[in-house]
């Protein structure tokens, strides 16, 4: 089979690698179309704890399960599938245990034609969705599912901000919050993508580059009750500024580094949270998927292509020139 590894820092190329054969409790998968995250690219390029070369990288996929290893999953064979990326969660749905990792590095994941996997990571694709939007869904749309609901609580009618409106995760956090009623508000560096939130009835979109873009949130809608951020960094201490009392922000990211400095006054006297999160529990991704079904909420996709083209797009994805996910079809 044709599978996308890490032959060395740095490098990634398309081999040919042998079909696996699964054992008892797994399945074998066909893949349909498989996503790309940023936990890729930073794999790819080094900036990720314990790479090891040789490994078929790849978190997100959606297909046909063709093979079981014993009877007992042979339930599954023929069904159309999303795969849940979480490998060795644990027990408590609060924190992942120390044995957790997610598939795609060190186990071989999604970027290839057939992947292995235990039964219990299945769950079946929405018939609403194509293969393609199934698989955009995984490991962005869970963590966008945690932020949202499991530390940031938001339910109809609160006031909430995503930070950074256009990336994987950050899109799916808007479509959740918008899809329980609540008044939900972006900010992007991009005006063509402030322009696509407004469209998808943002109540109001920021560019964060404009000197002190926050007065005027602040001013004109009184706070935010939860922001989702993914970035980090200083822009922290404008967040503060704009929480109503008892905020929450949670953040499932440092892409801009620690802040050079933290607001705790204001943060103490109005009762601000602020919450890290990652990827949710495996009873968060079933919950997920259900809630994905029921709202018929459906992925921004800024590129589809063919899998021979993996690599030109991983480099699209670093670009970040795209709005919405880049998922590659089989």
């Amino acid at each position: 089979m044709k599978a996308l590894v890490l032959t060395k820092p740095g490098n990634l190329q398309i081999v040919e690698k042998e079909k696996p054969t699964p054992q008892q409790a797994e399945v074998l998968v066909k893949l349909k179309a498989a996503a790309l995250n940023k936990r890729d690219q930073f794999i790819r390029e080094g900036k990720y704890p314990n790479i090891q070369l040789d490994s078929i990288l790849g978190s997100d996929g959606a297909g046909e399960v063709v093979e079981a290893g014993s009877s007992k999953e042979k339930k599954w064979v023929g069904k159309q599938v999303i795969i849940n990326p979480n490998i060795n969660w644990g027990d408590n749905d609060e924190v992942q245990s120390r044995e957790y990792t997610i598939l795609g590095m060190p186990t071989n994941g999604t970027f290839a034609e057939y992947v292995l996997v235990g039964a219990d990571r299945l769950v079946e694709k929405p018939k609403h969705l194509s293969s393609e939007e199934s698989a955009a869904f995984p490991l962005a749309g869970l963590t966008a599912y945690r932020a949202c609901f499991h530390h940031g609580k938001i339910s109809e009618g609160k006031n909430v901000l995503i930070s950074g409106f256009g990336g994987g995760v950050a899109q799916f956090a808007f479509q959740f919050a918008k899809a329980t009623g609540a008044n939900v508000f972006v900010t992007s560096g991009s005006e063509s993508k402030l322009e696509q939130a407004l469209k998808m009835g943002a109540s109001a979109a920021y560019n964060y580059k404009s000197k002190d873009w926050f007065k005027n949130s602040w001013q004109s809608k009184g706070g935010f009750d939860v922001v989702i951020d993914s970035a980090g960094g200083d822009q922290i201490n404008d967040f503060i500024k704009v929480m109503k009392p008892s905020g929450r922000i949670v953040f499932y990211g440092a892409t801009n580094g620690l802040p050079s400095s933290l607001d705790m006054y204001r943060m103490f006297w109005n009762q601000i949270t602020l919450q890290g999160s990652t990827m949710g529990s495996d009873k968060e991704f079933i919950e997920m998927v259900k809630f994905v079904d029921k709202h018929k909420i459906k992925p921004i996709i800024g590129l589809v292509t063919p899998y021979e083209n993996i690599v030109k797009a991983l480099d699209e994805m670093a670009a970040n020139r795209k709005t919405g996910k880049i998922v590659v079809k089989f």
